[in-house]
């Protein structure tokens, strides 16, 4: 018996700039998602650092807070069977150029850091990022 999962979604600042909004959450629909909720948001850099605070060692973290807040995202919950894992296939390879054809990332991302989307990688941690933004 497979069951309902949730999952976070971002749609990113360069494809929030670039209008992709629609669009993508057009192939979520697709894909058969349900948005359960949605938000567009400016995060402020220090909400970012929180938000990314697993990647903090990391050399590029810095960089990630930045863009995050470099622009308005939209934050979604999505509800599917197999939610995270469903999405993680969707988005496709954190570098576009190394996406299949068909994922998001190859459609939409411009590099490896404007990458268009973000999906939470585990049960876990989706649970952590929905309430993140979506504290009641």
């Amino acid at each position: 018996m497979s069951s309902l999962e949730q999952t976070l979604s971002i749609i990113k600042p360069d494809a929030v700039e670039r209008n992709l909004i629609e669009e993508i959450k057009q192939e979520f629909k697709k894909n058969n998602f349900t948005i359960l909720k949605e938000k567009k948001i400016k995060l402020e850099k220090q909400e970012a650092e929180k938000f990314y605070k697993v990647h903090q060692t990391k050399p590029f973290y810095n960089d990630l807070c930045s863009y995050l807040s470099s622009g308005p995202i939209v934050v979604m919950v999505l509800e599917s069977e197999n939610a995270v894992l469903k999405n993680r296939e969707l988005m496709g390879a954190t570098d576009p150029t190394k996406a299949e054809e068909g994922t998001l990332r190859k459609k939409f991302g411009i590099s490896i850091d404007k990458n268009s989307v973000h999906g939470s990688d585990s049960l876990e941690n989706a649970r952590i990022e929905i309430d993140f933004f979506f504290k009641d």
